[in-house]
């Protein structure tokens, strides 16, 4: 059997320099290695611990509606647990990303909230509850 040692999401970005400011330096995933050949660049960024979840259409659909109110995402999208849902929710739409839902409460006892980032990437900020600060109330959405 195969030993995979690490999950990479590799995403063409049309927009580079404005993806690697929006992920690396808002969103904060630290440079791991940079890049470049005669045609371009990349720049390899860490983001904590890696999982594939797979869902079927029926269970995509129920995540889409519990955090957006929709079905909205295209066959990919990337999720990042982040110490407060709602604060980067507000940072990263000030650098650019379209907010697609606000942090909303869901019945898996997280505040998540739906984005469009750069390179199209559709962007699902989570946060466990047990995680937030004293200020959020276990019965706020």
């Amino acid at each position: 059997m195969t030993e995979v040692r690490e999950l990479r999401l590799v995403v063409t970005a049309a927009d580079y320099d404005e993806a690697l400011r929006f992920y690396r330096d808002t969103l904060g995933l630290p440079e791991r290695a940079a890049f470049s050949s005669p045609d371009g660049r990349v720049t390899i960024l860490e983001a904590g611990v890696a999982t594939l979840e797979i869902a079927d259409p029926g269970h995509a659909e129920f995540i889409d509606e519990v955090e957006v109110g929709r079905r909205v995402a295209g066959h990919i999208r990337v999720a990042f647990q982040v110490p407060d849902s709602r604060a980067t929710t507000e940072e990263l739409a000030k650098a650019g990303a379209t907010v697609l839902a606000p942090p909303t409460r869901t019945p898996w006892n997280s505040l998540n909230s739906r984005l469009e980032g750069p390179a199209g990437l559709q962007l699902t900020l989570f946060t466990e509850l047990g995680e937030l600060s004293a200020d959020v109330a276990p019965d706020q959405p």
